[in-house]
């Protein structure tokens, strides 16, 4: 499970670029530049995830990875403040305030896809 978090978050990284709009929604409106700051992290989920997967760039891939999610919590946080904006979400408001724990997850499993 440890060695699957680094392709993942490469996928994930790399569907920022696919889908940039999809990450523009979610972000709160006080951040500026929301195009850019989906690109660097989406940049900066491909270059964690993919540290993660060599034995020498393990440990930081696995701080950038953390560092990443906690950057981007502000958007999980916006979306369970706003679940009118994100009616098509499946769950509703259930579902966006759910994802605030599982960001928790997301670290603990970056930590452990980290460690060598």
């Amino acid at each position: 499970m440890r060695r699957l978090f680094g392709p993942v978050f490469v996928f994930t990284g790399i569907l920022h670029f696919a889908k940039p709009r999809i990450y523009e929604s979610i972000m709160p409106d006080w951040l500026p530049a929301h195009r850019e700051l989906v690109y660097a992290s989406g940049v900066a989920e491909i270059v964690a995830g993919a540290a993660t997967l060599h034995p020498r760039t393990r440990r930081a891939g696995g701080w950038l990875s953390i560092a990443t999610l906690v950057a981007v919590f502000p958007a999980n946080l916006h979306m369970a403040l706003h679940p009118e904006r994100y009616r098509a979400i499946p769950g509703g408001q259930v579902a966006l305030l759910a994802r605030l724990p599982l960001q928790l997850l997301l670290i603990a499993w970056a930590h452990a896809a980290g460690r060598d």
